[in-house]
């Protein structure tokens, strides 16, 4: 599902005075909210959906595939996800 569907998908949920364009605005809303909190450094949790949480990795040492040299991988902070016991029960049902 793409960020367009989302808003088709909310959209046809709504009553008729809220515009598509009004839609798209709540969902950037959103969307931008959690950017912000995960930027922060703070977790977000939605129950029934997951959690989002920022992971450090630690440097490492990689290899360049094409050439086999060896290449230094520094520390950097990544996004994380972790589905909820509620959502995976329902995948692992279908």
């Amino acid at each position: 599902m793409t960020k367009s569907d989302l808003i088709e998908a909310v959209a046809a949920n709504m009553p008729e005075h809220w515009t598509k364009k009004d839609v798209e605005s709540a969902v950037n809303t959103i969307f931008g909210a959690m950017k912000h909190a995960l930027v922060s450094g703070d977790r977000i949790e939605i129950r029934g959906l997951g959690s989002f949480r920022v992971k450090e990795r630690r440097p490492r040492i990689g290899r360049n595939p094409k050439t086999g040299a060896r290449v230094d991988i520094p520390a950097r902070k990544v996004p994380h996800f972790t589905v909820g016991k509620h959502l995976k029960a329902r995948v692992e049902a279908t």
